[in-house]
């Protein structure tokens, strides 16, 4: 428990207290979720909704991987790209996957600190392992919806220099840069509101625990 309390500190730190990630950061957050998947895995560890979140975070940072592995080789073996404004929107597209599903999995962690903090009897029939799958999984499939979003409109960016003017290609074009932006600027804003439920959150864990 104590690694994975360190391992939970080294995420927040990395994603809701580092404005943008490092290479620092990065590299120990990778060792950090390979340790984490190998612990969970065990047959030593029980199943509870807590791990089922943990382990989901560290699952994440294959998005991470990917992108990093993906860059290494194109900068080792200078591997000519067909699409390199393709490849590299997705690639960093996959790295906002990663801190949209980690801002959010910490965020669910934190908020399930809190029920055991002050609620440990009345929320223990929300707190089960089936739900706890079930919220990784919705968040994975609405932040997979998002970066699917995001790589038709950099796609549609793309190609929309030589298309004509009133071809479905342009109308496509202003419909999905739209939603895009809209997109964008809620994921700023959500990010923003969860930094500040975060803190509040184990601000009131801290000073109760402390009062007891």
């Amino acid at each position: 428990m104590k690694d994975l309390r360190r391992y939970l500190v080294l995420k927040y730190i990395q994603y809701l207290v580092l404005s943008s990630s490092n290479a620092i950061s990065t590299f120990l957050g990778l060792l950090g979720s390979l340790y984490t998947i190998t612990i969970l895995q065990s047959a030593k560890v029980s199943s509870k909704s807590t791990a089922v979140l943990i382990l989901s975070l560290a699952k994440a940072d294959i998005l991470v991987s990917v992108s990093v592995v993906s860059e290494m080789v194109v900068w080792t073996f200078d591997v000519g790209i067909s699409s390199t404004a393709f490849t590299s929107a997705l690639l960093q597209n996959l790295l906002t996957a990663n801190a949209h599903i980690s801002c959010l999995l910490l965020s669910c962690v934190a908020f399930e600190a809190y029920l055991i903090t002050f609620f440990p009897t009345e929320s223990r029939h929300l707190r089960t392992v089936k739900n706890a799958r079930l919220t990784s999984r919705i968040i994975w499939i609405l932040v997979t919806a998002e970066c699917a979003l995001f790589q038709t409109d950099d796609l549609l960016k793309a190609s929309s220099t030589s298309a004509p003017a009133h071809s479905p290609c342009i109308l496509l074009f202003h419909f999905s840069s739209t939603a895009a932006a809209l997109l964008r600027s809620l994921s700023y804003f959500l990010g923003i509101l969860l930094r500040i439920v975060n803190v509040y959150i184990y601000y009131k864990i801290f000073f109760s625990i402390s009062n007891r």
